[in-house]
């Protein structure tokens, strides 16, 4: 019962609140309450959970202090410690009320709001004075106890001293009443013995301040003033003062006017003064902002500094006509004539500061740019102190420019979150052979211009090279070693040093560009050098290239050949164990060790070239070799110099090299005995054969003693010259190898637009391995009808041969079978030849010209299009095109 009585009371209260229906209207109330009090009675919500409340409250205290909002986090958090001896039954319910209520409580929530919680602290009593003491014990009456007495004077001595006492007394109890002591008017500051005429003279001479613009007929009028008082509002409008002539865009106001002259005249000379504070306006608008780029802080203080010195020459002027020590003739023009030059740098400064608000988001570094023009400019055009302003104003804004470029090149670092520096770093971690190439970077606008002053343009190659030298020394432990050889005082970057007296002639330009490399050279030098000789020295870069050319290049011809002939000979036995990389990988590593460490070797096939038969693998160049893969492991700074794209032309060169090989190996392989034997038969078959094979040989020697003598040797050659002298730094040393690779693949007809001319040489090479099956099988058919001949005169004959006397062709040839192993036969027989091209049965002879007619085609359309390419093209190969191509054409029979 005690338990409905509550829940009635409380529905009433409920009702009350909410509907706010008058008790006259008790039937409209009752039902009310009935319907309320009916579904609170019989409602099935569960409670609320508890625990769920606790960690909304928790993640809200957290999320407040994730996004900044600590003070906030800690009032929520004080509060629900001094919530928690105070709960009850109806606690979350209470809490989640809130919690629902709640719209964005970390953007909208303030903590000013919880002061309107505490309450009001009752009115502190008036403080006790020694007036109130005073007041109360009758100090003030008895006047007695603040008397001084001194024995040593007489009675007129103490008549003074009582005096003093009483002052003592009076000034007692009237000290504590700050608000009487403070409050001062203007004829306090009168001088007593002067009186109040000094401030009625002030008074009188600002009363055309306030004087009507109107006269007593209601016309309108000018006010008359004086020259001095023009003068003095006009230096305080310079000065960025308010005043009463000139509004606050400087513009003259129409109600004054100089007494004695013409309101023409009068206009003119306000113009020009107005002018002159129009111009600075952007100046001391600019400097009052609050910048966060220490670039724009510092170019604010030196226009502070620029506006300091011309307050202070204003000030000058104002004493001169305030304190007067001689005559002295106030003129207005006189005295804007003689703040001209001192007001002119102010414009050029003026001017740049309105050009960097107008542009659309300039970069920190804009008015660097702006400067270092005025600067050349006003030096052109003889304004020396214009020049000097700016150049110091540049040099002084440029030092902390110059700031992050020397902790770049100095010790490889980036401020963190600047945005004006040139360069960037990647947010991923690369391989340490990527960081020269890829861990930084040059920042580019859209349009592609570099993210720096544009006068920095000629040294921002050097400054970037200089700190990624530093970061690959840091990489190698040698960063240390770098500092005992650094200069001990870099050159001085101010105007004085950079821009004498006796050079007031040179340009700005090149005097500030000297004077910049200079500074550049004493950073730049060390760490660069020190890499490249670390490179040469420690890394052994030149025995990493000449491993790279007994390799790739088959520097080394009886290494090469061992490669080659251990290679072919798994292709002429039609064994797939070629493509097995760790048979390839001994092979490279048995045929290379003797001129570079073999365990950095290893060999693979490419997996398209796994699916290939046997058969087809050895008839053709294209289908086997260009598969073939060989990894030399470099040390990863030349991996710097000598990266995967170049690898890449490595490999292309060797493939090249080694399908040249094939073609000449299978064509230099010796015939059997049999096939050298004097015949009778076939011997004009056999004549176009040799042809067709010397001229093969020819063609393949040629393609060999061009890519050697033409290509590879001075190339190399230019490339180990260009390393050691020409490259100064590793950027040079990248450049100096990438150019050497694309010359060398140029050059040898291996690049994109020589395509069909590739194509063609590697169409000859094919009718080497065409030629020697088609030689292989006719010598088989040959041997098997003079077998068969043999055997039929045998059977004919009435005696039988005993197998002793077997022919000794025969014999031969099935010595040549046990030799091939594996139970093959290595000549055309394995191959399917049956006397003819491709399984046809074309005469042997019909088969050879055909041969022959291909190679004339092929050859011609190659020294054509050399030739074509030569004299089409300007790239520095085409003169080795053009001699390949008289190579060639030697060998076309007219």
């Amino acid at each position: 019962m005690a338990h409905l009585a509550e829940l009635a009371a409380l529905t009433d209260e409920l009702v009350a609140a909410i509907t706010a229906i008058p008790e006259t209207q008790h039937e409209m109330r009752n039902s009310c309450r009935e319907a309320t009090l009916r579904s609170l009675r019989s409602h099935t919500f569960i409670r609320t959970n508890q625990f769920e409340v606790e960690d909304r409250l928790n993640g809200l205290e957290e999320r407040f202090s994730v996004v900044g909002r600590d003070g906030l986090a800690e009032a929520l958090r004080t509060r629900l410690n001094a919530f928690e001896p105070h709960q009850n039954q109806f606690t979350p319910e209470v809490l989640h009320f809130l919690l629902e209520l709640a719209d964005q409580p970390a953007q909208n929530s303030k903590l000013s709001d919880l002061d309107a919680l505490v309450e009001p602290e009752e009115d502190a009593p008036p403080p006790l004075t020694w007036r109130d003491i005073a007041r109360e014990d009758g100090w003030k009456e008895e006047r007695d106890i603040w008397k001084f007495i001194d024995y040593s004077l007489g009675s007129s001595d103490e008549e003074q001293v009582d005096l003093q006492s009483e002052a003592s007394l009076e000034s007692l109890t009237t000290s504590s009443s700050t608000e009487d002591q403070y409050r001062r008017t203007a004829q306090d500051l009168a001088t007593k013995p002067q009186g109040a005429e000094p401030l009625k003279q002030t008074q009188d001479a600002q009363a055309w301040r306030h004087a009507s613009a109107q006269d007593g007929d209601r016309r309108s009028r000018k006010v008359p003033i004086s020259t001095i008082q023009f003068l003095r509002e006009a230096l305080f409008m310079l000065a960025g003062l308010e005043t009463s002539l000139f509004d606050f865009e400087c513009n003259p106001v129409a109600t004054y006017q100089l007494r004695g002259i013409s309101w023409d005249s009068y206009r003119a000379l306000a113009t020009s003064f107005s002018e002159c504070g129009r111009k600075l306006a952007p100046l001391r608008d600019y400097v009052e902002n609050r910048e966060q780029s220490p670039l724009l802080q510092v170019f604010q203080d030196c226009l502070q500094k620029a506006l300091h010195d011309l307050d202070s020459e204003l000030s000058v002027i104002q004493t001169s006509l305030v304190a007067i020590k001689e005559d002295v003739v106030v003129s207005l023009i006189g005295v804007l004539g003689e703040l001209g030059p001192k007001l002119a740098p102010l414009y050029v400064l003026a001017d740049i500061v309105r050009q960097v608000q107008q542009e659309r988001n300039p970069h920190a570094f804009r008015y660097l740019e702006l400067l270092y023009d005025a600067a050349g400019i006003a030096q052109l055009q003889g304004n020396n102190a214009t020049y000097r302003l700016l150049g110091t104003i540049f040099f002084d804004c440029f030092q902390v420019y110059l700031k992050p470029i020397r902790l770049w090149m100095e010790e490889g670092k980036l401020l963190p979150g600047d945005r004006t520096f040139f360069v960037s770093e990647s947010p991923a971690k690369l391989p340490l052979s990527q960081i020269w190439k890829g861990q930084f970077n040059l920042l580019r606008s859209p349009e592609g211009h570099l993210h720096a002053p544009r006068f920095l343009n000629p040294s921002i190659h050097r400054i970037f090279i200089a700190g990624k030298s530093i970061v690959v020394l840091k990489h190698m432990k040698q960063h240390e070693s770098t500092k005992k050889y650094r200069a001990t005082a870099e050159p001085s970057m101010d105007f004085a040093t950079v821009c004498p007296d006796e050079l007031e002639f040179a340009p700005f330009s090149e005097l500030f560009g000297a004077a910049f490399q200079a500074w550049i050279r004493s950073k730049h030098h060390t760490a660069a050098a020190t890499l490249r000789e670390l490179l040469f020295s420690s890394y052994s870069l030149f025995e990493s290239l000449d491993a790279l050319q007994h390799i790739y290049l088959m520097s080394d011809g009886s290494m090469a050949n061992s490669f080659a002939s251990s290679v072919f000979r798994h292709l002429d036995n039609l064994n797939n164990s070629w493509q097995d990389r760790f048979t390839l990988t001994e092979i490279a590593q048995e045929a290379f060790s003797a001129c570079l460490d073999s365990y950095r070797l290893s060999a693979n096939v490419d997996p398209r070239g796994l699916g290939n038969s046997a058969v087809l693998a050895r008839s053709s160049v294209r289908h086997s070799l260009p598969f073939i893969r060989l990894n030399y492991r470099l040390s990863w700074p030349v991996q710097i110099v000598v990266p995967e794209e170049d690898i890449r032309g490595y490999q292309t060169l060797f493939t090249f090299q080694l399908q040249a090989r094939r073609a000449l190996s299978i064509l230099q392989s010796p015939l059997p005995s049999s096939q050298r034997g004097g015949r009778r038969r076939g011997r004009a078959d056999m004549a176009r054969y040799y042809l067709l094979r010397s001229k093969l040989l020819w063609f393949g020697n040629t393609i060999k003693t061009y890519l050697t003598t033409l290509v590879l040797t001075p190339n190399t050659a230019r490339l180990r010259a260009d390393l050691d002298d020409a490259a100064a730094d590793v950027d040079d040393m990248v450049a100096a190898h990438a150019a050497f690779v694309a010359r060398v693949v140029a050059e040898s007809c291996q690049g994109s637009r020589l395509r069909p001319i590739r194509d063609g040489v590697l169409d000859v090479f094919d009718l080497a391995l065409r030629l020697h099956d088609v030689q292989r099988a006719e010598m088989a058919r040959r041997e098997e009808e003079e077998m068969e001949v043999s055997r039929l005169s045998v059977m004919a004959s009435p005696y039988k041969a005993s197998p002793a006397a077997r022919p000794v062709k025969r014999r031969r040839v099935e010595e040549d079978e046990d030799e091939d192993g594996d139970g093959e036969r290595s000549g055309g027989e394995g191959l399917g030849w049956k006397g003819g091209v491709g399984g046809t049965e074309k005469p042997y002879a019909v088969v050879l010209g055909e041969l022959h007619e291909d190679f004339e085609r092929h050859l011609r359309f190659v020294a054509a299009g050399l030739r074509g390419m030569a004299r089409a093209s300007k790239e520095e190969a085409a003169a080795k095109w053009d001699l390949l191509a008289e190579m060639l054409e030697v060998g076309i029979k007219e």
